[in-house]
């Protein structure tokens, strides 16, 4: 069994030198932490080496030193890295998950090439890709490719990592592809996010769009669960703790110190992007250097920003604004002993880094919206026995582990040159108490700890969904189920109604059985050994108009109302309805939309399918909330059904009619089918030996489930 990681780059980087090429190993977070994972599995890597060459030869010869690495390189074309990567990927995502929904470029030919390229990383995958392996996918490259790697696979498991903020739905709904994307994403049985906020959102996103059910972190597909949670991305803490010991680093640091003069130092490291606050950041300190003026001299802003995407015009102009206020602030304050900014438009090495790092009194960083920022956590692992104070953007995702950094708004400027004042006055021993409890913190959650609980989640899903699997009537059990039929001599079969026999419609002339129902329920009740019940939380009217001209056993009202040899009997008498529950009800209706009450004999029901799903969830909450006091009174009972709320006696459920079934006759094949919570009370009531299968989500009493109502008739129709 293999480890297959998936992302849009290789960890690897490609140099020509001297017409040679050269494979060098990457020294990033998400490299450095994959590779550090302990696990048994070999452990391959599939992505594009970030680098067109031209020539099939060399390529192919590139190739094979990567697969002796064990790396499977996806080779794409200028025009596919411009419409995937700097297109859909860096035009349209990467601005709607950053919040810059200004900045958002739609152009359907993006949206064409995302999804070529998504399904030639899928082929690559499947090359490789054998039952019992688990792939983890990573980022918001490659978000088509859990669902088209499901299609294609079986007994493979399945993560995906989204390194980027998940965006509120409000921003996601604008995305034409949108539902595309999450249908995408619900390929994979692990779902992982930096934060909860992310995790939230994705969630709130999944049911209001697809307005697919939700239970709490797990989303019920047809075939498997989804899961989603979160895991905070970590560091190698023991890299940059002990960088300083490193002769190289500890002479750069003190060659850093020796240059920059005695002055305090505030250290931000980006790469060139909007959603950095770099401006943001520049006008926070010249803002400081006016408020403050006995300052002027004694600090410095240190500001590394890390080339990219500059031939870009979006970005380019970034640049230019930029240069133009480092520009400003050195020409307005500079001295011939002080320079208020330094400024590096260039890539750092690892030692150069940790060296500026080490000596940097202040790290300040303040992103507009970043999904975790290590540049936070490097900076607090760098400092070995030296004080330092970090300032921190709320919106950054670090920032919920490291709370005990200065926090500030990133858009609020004034904040932040009080976060700086703050820093500087901030004492020695108090910097240190700070820093420790931080160090703390990222020292345990680590990169590595972040991959291998990742893995191990992923490991413990597959292992749930496998048994899952096992209970999705397939092919093989159907065949078990059909010679057990064919074999039996007295057959009950009970069927639920609605989500069961039928989709769920609240409009009845909607909900009014198809042909190819009655002509199934005609076959098998045409069968003397066979006794078909409609065991239905429907009124009995409905059920009599719908189903009355049939030789089949009718149940209403979740087995309140029973018809047998064609006379309806009734077990209780019909409940004269309290003011006050019908108020509270007809207030809840006035106030949520598209919902509505259907009042039975014996129960009322509050009817939510069409509602908001967001909107349905505050209202059932506060429904139940109200009913608790006159039902208790009442002696009545609140059922939370599929999509509805009940209200009715607790003297009657669905399994009081299967025991009436049982107490008539007595049988050798019992098959009951049911979708809802109230279908748990007739899978109680049967006997161990019965074949009991619920539809749509997983049921702790049914031996069976099918994932869709859909497929309900076909199997029905298989065992005939």
């Amino acid at each position: 069994m293999k480890l297959i990681i998936i992302s849009n780059r290789l960890p690897v980087k490609i140099k020509e030198e001297a017409g040679e090429y050269k494979i060098v190993r990457s020294e990033g977070g998400l490299a450095t932490g994959l590779s550090s994972l302990e696990s048994a599995q070999e452990i391959h890597w599939v992505g594009w080496p970030g680098m067109y060459i031209d020539s099939p030869e060399e390529k192919k010869q590139i190739d094979n030193r990567l697969v002796d690495l064990d790396f499977h390189p996806v080779h794409l074309t200028p025009e596919q890295i411009e419409k995937y990567y700097e297109g859909y990927s860096n035009s349209t995502l990467w601005p709607l998950c950053h919040y810059f929904f200004s900045y958002i470029e739609y152009n359907s030919d993006y949206w064409i090439a995302y999804k070529k390229v998504n399904q030639l990383f899928c082929r690559a995958a499947l090359r490789i890709i054998e039952p019992g392996d688990t792939v983890w996918i990573q980022d918001y490259q490659l978000m088509l490719l859990p669902a088209m790697l499901r299609g294609k696979t079986t007994g493979v498991s399945i993560g995906y990592f989204h390194h980027i903020p998940f965006p509120s739905y409000e921003l996601f709904r604008g995305l034409p592809e949108r539902a595309e994307i999450l249908h995408g994403l619900l390929g994979a049985d692990l779902i992982g996010f930096h934060t909860y906020d992310y995790m939230r959102h994705f969630i709130s996103t999944v049911y209001r769009v697809l307005n697919v059910d939700c239970n709490l972190d797990e989303i019920q597909m047809e075939d498997h669960m989804a899961e989603v949670d979160a895991f905070p991305m970590g560091i190698n803490y023991d890299l940059y703790r002990d960088a300083i010991l490193d002769p190289v680093v500890s002479k750069k640091a003190k060659e850093l110190k020796s240059s920059f003069g005695s002055h305090k130092l505030i250290l931000a490291v980006d790469r060139l992007d909007y959603s950095k606050g770099i401006l943001i950041r520049l006008r926070s300190f010249l803002g400081f250097l006016e408020k403050h003026p006995e300052y002027h001299g004694k600090v410095s802003l240190v500001m590394i920003v890390v080339p990219s995407r500059d031939t870009v015009d979006l970005y380019a102009d970034l640049k230019t604004k930029i240069d133009e206020m480092t520009g400003l602030i050195n020409g307005r304050y500079s001295t011939i002993n002080w320079t208020p900014v330094y400024y590096f438009y260039r890539s750092f090495s690892f030692e150069e880094l940790t060296a500026m790092y080490h000596i940097a009194d202040i790290a300040l960083v303040t992103p507009l919206r970043d999904g975790m920022n290590l540049v936070a956590k490097e900076y607090l692992a760098a400092k070995r026995d030296q004080p330092g104070v970090l300032i921190l953007s709320e919106m950054a995702g670090a920032a919920i582990e490291l709370s005990d950094a200065i926090i500030v708004n990133p858009t609020d400027t004034n904040e932040i040159e009080e976060a700086i004042q703050q820093a500087l006055e901030m004492s020695v021993d108090e910097q240190m108490v700070l820093l420790k409890k931080m160090q703390n913190v990222i020292s345990k959650h680590t990169v590595k700890q972040w991959a291998g609980d990742f893995i191990q989640e992923l490991e413990d899903i597959k292992a749930r969904n496998e048994k899952m699997s096992r209970k999705i009537v397939e092919s093989e059990s159907l065949k078990q189920i059909r010679k057990r039929y064919q074999q039996a001599h007295k057959r009950l079969l009970l069927f639920d109604y609605d989500g069961t026999l039928s989709r769920f419609y609240n409009d009845p002339s909607q909900a009014r059985p198809t042909k190819e129902l009655l002509a199934l329920l005609t076959d098998l009740s045409a069968d003397p050994h066979n006794k078909v019940v409609i065991n239905s939380g429907r009124d009995k009217d409905t059920l009599e108009n719908w189903f009355g001209h049939l030789p089949i056993g009718l149940a209403a009202e979740h087995g309140t109302f029973y018809k047998e040899e064609g006379v309806w009997h009734s077990r209780i008498n019909e409940i004269e309805w309290d003011d006050e529950i019908l108020h509270i009800l007809e207030q809840t209706i006035s106030r949520t939309p598209r919902s509505k009450m259907e009042v039975k004999k014996t129960a009322l029901v509050w009817h939510y399918r069409n509602v908001d799903i967001w909107l349905a969830d505050l209202r059932v909450n506060q429904l139940i909330r109200k009913l608790i006091s006159p039902c208790t009174r009442l002696n009545l009972q609140i059922m939370r059904g599929n999509k509805v709320i009940e209200i009715k006696t607790a003297d009657y459920n669905k399994g009081y009619e299967a025991k009436r079934l049982l107490a008539q006759d007595s049988y050798d094949f019992i098959l009951a089918i049911g979708d809802d919570t109230t279908d748990e009370d007739m899978f109680a009531a049967l006997p161990k030996d019965a074949i009991t299968v619920k539809i749509g989500t997983v049921s702790e009493l049914a031996k069976y489930d099918l994932p869709a109502q859909s497929m309900t008739l076909p199997f029905l129709r298989g065992l005939l």
